[in-house]
């Protein structure tokens, strides 16, 4: 999230609507299954014709009320208010423009791609569209360390299964693990690997001189611990620094030419938290605590 609340309504309004786009002009137009309670709302739009933005509010009552002690005020009210334009665009406004009716395997691929990146939208303005979306950020809430586009593939897999059951389509089963897995990367991607980060961990003999040196190429801070080399028991500097990929390599060449001798290990890591990295907050953990 922004510190400005209209830049913020701007991506959630702009985020539900691709999401919805995603989900009726791909998917649902090639009959591929999708997640949660849109899919569920899909199978009904499409054996009885039920509007899918009505249908998704109607089944989200019961599960607004399960989570909304868990996720707190002001995500619920955000999430309602994203679920309300989720219906809007899907009932009224997506109806109006073109649908993709070509190539399935293309549908899902698009499908998926623009899916994810509505979501991912949506999450990153500590919001939700409602139904196993609540689920799932509960669950984040609560355990912060799970991957969250995993936690919204698992919750998909039951509806792709029933849709597959209903309609004895087989194929569309692996048509909805493949939208579903590609919304799911994509969350992570824009969520946590845009802000991903690399690790370096140097071994040398002069951590100081090190330290300075990241700080004058990359300007960035490090920390050093104290090691001993396990053979002949010789005390070393251990130095750590979280930077980008192009930082690291500007590290690792300045280091190199200080000390050639020092041993270097380059580590990926999915996401930092900290001065000078971006930190993401779902759910209740955003409110002040009383």
């Amino acid at each position: 999230m922004t510190q400005n609340k209209t830049v913020n309504l701007l991506l959630e309004v702009l985020g539900c609507f691709v999401s919805a786009a995603g989900i009726y002009s791909f998917a649902v137009a090639a009959e591929v299954p999708v997640t949660g309670v849109a899919g569920l709302s899909a199978i009904l739009y499409r054996l009885f014709d039920v509007p899918m933005g009505l249908s998704n509010v109607l089944i989200n009552i019961p599960i607004i009320l399960f989570s909304y002690k868990l996720l707190g005020r002001a995500f619920f009210l955000r999430s309602v208010r994203c679920m309300v334009l989720f219906a809007v665009f899907t009932d009224y406004l997506l109806p109006l423009l073109p649908e993709y009716r070509g190539d399935r395997l293309l549908a899902t691929l698009c499908g998926g791609v623009v899916c994810g990146i509505g979501d991912a939208l949506i999450y990153m303005q500590n919001s939700s569209t409602g139904g196993l979306d609540f689920v799932t950020m509960a669950i984040k809430a609560k355990h912060p360390y799970l991957p969250f586009g995993n936690l919204t593939f698992g919750a998909a897999l039951a509806v792709i299964l029933l849709n597959g059951a209903v309609f004895r389509d087989v194929d569309s089963i692996i048509y909805g693990l493949l939208f579903n897995f590609l919304v799911a990367a994509v969350i992570n991607k824009m969520m946590f690997g845009f802000s991903s980060s690399m690790l370096a961990m140097i071994v040398t003999d002069d951590g100081k001189s090190v330290c300075d040196e990241i700080d004058r190429v990359a300007d960035r801070g490090s920390t050093i611990l104290q090691g001993r080399g396990g053979y002949a028991g010789q005390p070393k500097d251990v130095v750590l620094c979280a930077c980008s990929n192009k930082q690291l390599y500007e590290i690792e060449h300045a280091v190199r030419t200080l000390d050639p001798g020092c041993f270097i290990v380059m580590l990926q890591s999915n996401e930092v938290q900290g001065e000078g990295f971006r930190r993401l907050e779902l759910g209740k953990s955003e409110e002040p605590r009383r």
